[in-house]
C-alpha cells in the first residue's frame, strides 16, 4: 500500500482549491486515505499547513444521540465528551491549540485566527447549526467544507439550512434543558433544540448542481475521494431549493 505524506495531502488541498487564509469545516475519514505517515496528527497537520497562519481549521466534534429529548437531556463536558466523528476530529479537539464550542449536542473545534469568532456564543445560537453557529458563520467568512472520503451525506452545513428553512421534519418541538460543564469545570443548565430523528436524507443529490455551479470541486488524495465546497454559495443554493421544495433533501 502507497503511503500518504504531509505533503501530498497540502499539495492536493492546493489542487481542489483550499488556499492560504482559508476558514475551512472538515468532514474525516482517515482510514479513507489507506495508510497515512503519522495518521491523524499528519492530516490535521496538511490542514494547518494549507490554510497557513491567517487560516482557520474547524472539525464537528459532535455528541448529539438519537435518545436525547426533552426527558433525557444532553450531558456536554467541553473537555472530556467524545465526539462520534471519527478519529481526525477527536485527535483535533485535543490539541492543546484547539477551543471547542460549548453547544450539548453539535460542538466543534477549531484552531487559527478566527477559531474564537467561529466557536463564540455557539451555545447561545437558537438551532444548533443555523444562524450564530460556527457552521453558519463559515459561510459569512467564505470558508469551505472539505471532506476528506466521505461525501455530502454528512454534511452538518446542510442541516442548518434545513434549520434557517423552518423544515418541520428536522427539529423536535420541546426544547431540552441540557447539563454542560465548561472549560473551567463550572457546571449549568441551558434550553436547547434537539435535532428529530428518523427522517433519511439524501444531501447527496445537490452534488450535480454543485458541479454544474462549480462551487465544489473533485478529486482523489492517496486511495480517498475529496471533496471541497464553497458554503457561502452552498447555503444560497440550497435554501433557495427548500423555501419551494421544503422535503427536497429527504428520501422518498
Amino acid at each position: 500500500m502507497v503511503s500518504v505524506s504531509k505533503g501530498k495531502i497540502v499539495k492536493g488541498l492546493r489542487n481542489l482549491g483550499v488556499k492560504q487564509g482559508d476558514a475551512l469545516l472538515v468532514h474525516s475519514s482517515l482510514k479513507s486515505f489507506g495508510l497515512v505517515e503519522g495518521g491523524a496528527e499528519t492530516v490535521i497537520d496538511a490542514l494547518l499547513e494549507a490554510v497557513g497562519p491567517e487560516g482557520t481549521v474547524m472539525v464537528p466534534t459532535l455528541t448529539g444521540q438519537e435518545s436525547y429529548c426533552a426527558q433525557n437531556p444532553p450531558v456536554f463536558d467541553v473537555a472530556d465528551s467524545v465526539c462520534f466523528t471519527g478519529t481526525i476530529p477527536e485527535t483535533f479537539r485535543k490539541r492543546k491549540e484547539a477551543i471547542r464550542s460549548l453547544h450539548p449536542t453539535h460542538s466543534v473545534s477549531a484552531i487559527g485566527l478566527q477559531s474564537v469568532y467561529l466557536i463564540k456564543d455557539h451555545l447561545e445560537s437558537e438551532t444548533p447549526c443555523g444562524p450564530g453557529s460556527p457552521y453558519m458563520k463559515l459561510a459569512e467568512l467564505d470558508g469551505k467544507v472539505v471532506f476528506f472520503g466521505i461525501g455530502l451525506e454528512c454534511c452538518t452545513l446542510l442541516h442548518g439550512v434545513e434549520e434557517i428553512a423552518g423544515c418541520e421534519y428536522h427539529l423536535q418541538t420541546l426544547p431540552a434543558e441540557a447539563s454542560i460543564t465548561d472549560a473551567d469545570k463550572t457546571e449549568f443548565k441551558k434550553h436547547v433544540l434537539i435535532h428529530q430523528y428518523g427522517t433519511p436524507r439524501q444531501f447527496t443529490r445537490l452534488e450535480p448542481e454543485f458541479l454544474e455551479k462549480n462551487i465544489m470541486k473533485k478529486g482523489l488524495i492517496g486511495q480517498a475521494e475529496v471533496r471541497v465546497l464553497q458554503a457561502k454559495p452552498a447555503v444560497e443554493i440550497t435554501l433557495k431549493i427548500l423555501k419551494t421544495q421544503p422535503g427536497y433533501l429527504c428520501k422518498d
